[in-house]
């Protein structure tokens, strides 16, 4: 197992789209809910700064492993659509930084777009809606575990690179026809771990080489 530690540049602004937690009060209209609440649509931490789930990137992976559909070498035509799927985690959230700084739920800039109502394009009905959005330039760092050693370094890199130009995170990313959230990696630092479990069978005890 390996893990890899990696910064993702921004190219395009990335936005959020996350669901509303709190309810409509009595005679609030649509309108005055949205004004009141939009901010609500970013991933914030308990201390408000805001961060990318982690899942994000997965899913953007293995988008992207079934996309290319590379060959794994000696293996006909496997490919490593399976092996980005049940072999590629990522436990922590990935907090956001633009000009060096934390991007700050308090401090997100919306973006209002006349949208369809259900989500879903050519619904008929369009309402407006506003949208966290940070600019281009913003930079993350996220720690990925690849389990899979059919994965090599080189194989997962490659599949990184083409999640960013054409996967995209959050709303509106080239995955869904837009183009928000491409992103260039930067500056992997690899790290081989490996796992023993103890003889309990309860815990196990992580060793890391580089």
């Amino acid at each position: 197992m390996q893990s890899v530690t990696v910064r993702l540049q921004g190219e395009t602004p990335y936005s959020q789209s996350a669901p509303f937690l709190s309810k409509r009060e009595n005679k609030e209209s649509a309108d005055e809910f949205e004004k009141r609440c939009w901010k609500e649509r970013a991933h914030a931490m308990p201390d408000g700064r805001v961060f990318i789930p982690p899942m994000a990137l997965v899913y953007a992976l293995q988008s992207t492993a079934q996309l290319l559909g590379m060959q794994v070498k000696g293996r006909g035509k496997s490919t490593y659509t399976k092996h980005f799927k049940a072999g590629v985690l990522i436990t922590d959230p990935m907090l956001l930084s633009l000009d060096s700084k934390p991007v700050m739920v308090s401090e997100v800039e919306g973006k209002w777009y006349y949208v369809d109502a259900n989500g879903k394009r050519g619904s008929g009905t369009r309402v407006w809606r506003c949208y966290p959005e940070i600019p281009a330039g913003w930079e993350t760092e996220a720690t990925i575990y690849v389990l899979d050693d059919t994965i090599t370094r080189e194989v997962f890199e490659e599949h990184l690179f083409e999640a960013g130009r054409f996967r995209g995170l959050g709303r509106f990313r080239p995955e869904n026809g837009g183009f928000f959230g491409r992103f260039t990696p930067e500056k992997f630092q690899w790290t081989k771990v490996e796992s023993k479990a103890r003889a309990n069978g309860k815990s196990a005890e992580v060793t890391a080489s580089a």
